[in-house]
């Protein structure tokens, strides 16, 4: 037996959660409810799944000159980690800081910044997901302060919980599973019309690491949400990734309209062991004091990024590395070879990247003492 679609009005129940821990069943209504085979109406002028059509797929078309560029133009990148991601700007520890923006450019650190931006804890819970006013203007004057550094800046769509399955965070907005997906579509187009004047430099990344009950329609719902930005952008640069978590190794699966200015992008954080030891979040816990870089760990290393050269190669598009890192408990002579490894390899490449992240627990610069862990700095941003 079938259950019935929820009922997007009624009242909602409260959860708690920890952090990234897959819980794998969220979308189980949505295939019924909205994603697949149209939407269920949510209420008197509410959006339904058929207001956003999909962008048909279609045989692999060459990047355009300026989706090369841009890519180009990305280089050597940093994420502004655990700010605005995080459930409230704060919770995490960390908010977008004067003195993180004066960092761009300055004293050997990037011109090139992905901004995660947890949008889904600041729009109302129904379809249409109108986006606070607040929080809107303050994700805009932090666009705003960094491309006026002469930044290229990411902007994209992090931790939507519910959309991938995950149990949620501590203060995170809930919603009925059957109006997420459309929820995302609808920021999507508040998102692309707000900043749709703005220069090629701000590039749209419509959701970082799709994964858990989300990966079925990781397809589908980005060429709706594709054809949503296209409406009030019709050339800027999107990124998309992969399922998995942005793995490479599930690249092959991702089919995509026939669109010049997409960017492809990979996660890596492979030998996960060594990269996340001791993290808290992860569950089971990583032990600690694992070293690098042996013959397999090098390996862990190389052949992700093999496979994203080859498919990118194989579609015609241009692809970077959106997050790598190693959490600060690794041994630190060790954490710096791997850094400095990793670099080496995605620029032997080609491949431009950004860093996770800038100032938490993976971080480059140390927020407490007001300046860089200037080993890290030098093996990652240094000649």
């Amino acid at each position: 037996m079938v259950a019935p679609c929820p009922d997007p009005r009624a009242p909602q129940a409260p959860h708690r959660r920890r952090l990234i821990t897959a819980a794998g069943a969220g979308l189980a209504t949505i295939a019924g409810c909205g994603l697949v085979g149209g939407g269920q109406p949510t209420g008197r002028g509410s959006p339904v799944m058929d207001d956003f059509p999909p962008m048909p797929p279609g045989p692999a078309v060459p990047a355009s000159a300026a989706a090369l560029a841009i890519t180009a133009r990305f280089g050597r990148g940093i994420n502004f980690g655990n700010m605005l991601d995080a459930p409230r700007e704060g919770d995490w520890g960390l908010r977008v800081e004067d003195r993180f923006i004066a960092l761009i450019g300055e004293g050997g650190l990037t011109r090139s910044v992905r901004l995660p931006v947890r949008w889904s804890n600041h729009a109302a819970a129904d379809a249409g997901a109108a986006i606070d006013a607040a929080f809107f203007g303050r994700v805009q004057d932090v666009v705003d302060r960094l491309l006026a550094r002469g930044a290229t800046v990411v902007l994209n769509m992090h931790h939507y919980r519910q959309l991938d399955g995950d149990k949620p965070d501590p203060g995170d907005r809930l919603v009925e599973p059957a109006v997420a997906p459309l929820r995302l579509l609808s920021m999507w187009r508040q998102i692309a019309e707000r900043f749709a004047a703005y220069p090629p430099q701000l590039v749209f990344e419509i959701y970082n690491e799709p994964h858990g009950a989300l990966e079925p329609h990781w397809n589908e719902l980005f060429s709706r949400a594709l054809a949503v930005v296209r409406r009030s952008n019709p050339t800027r640069a999107v990124v998309v990734g992969p399922t998995h978590w942005n793995a490479p190794i599930h690249l092959p699966r991702l089919v995509l309209p026939a669109d010049p200015n997409l960017i492809l992008t990979v996660h890596h954080y492979e030998p996960f062991d060594f990269t996340h030891q001791g993290a808290e979040w992860i569950e089971p816990r990583r032990p600690t004091g694992v070293d690098c870089c042996d013959a397999a760990q090098r390996e862990a290393i190389e052949a992700p990024l093999a496979l994203a050269a080859q498919d990118a190669a194989r579609r015609g598009l241009p692809v970077f590395v959106g997050e790598f890192g190693a959490y600060g408990q690794a041994p630190a002579e060790a954490r710096l070879r791997y850094l400095r490894l990793k670099r080496d390899a995605m620029e032997r490449r080609g491949m431009p990247w950004f860093y996770w992240e800038l100032a938490a627990g993976f971080g480059v610069y140390d927020p407490m003492a007001g300046r860089y862990r200037e080993p890290l700095r030098e093996a990652l941003f240094g000649p």
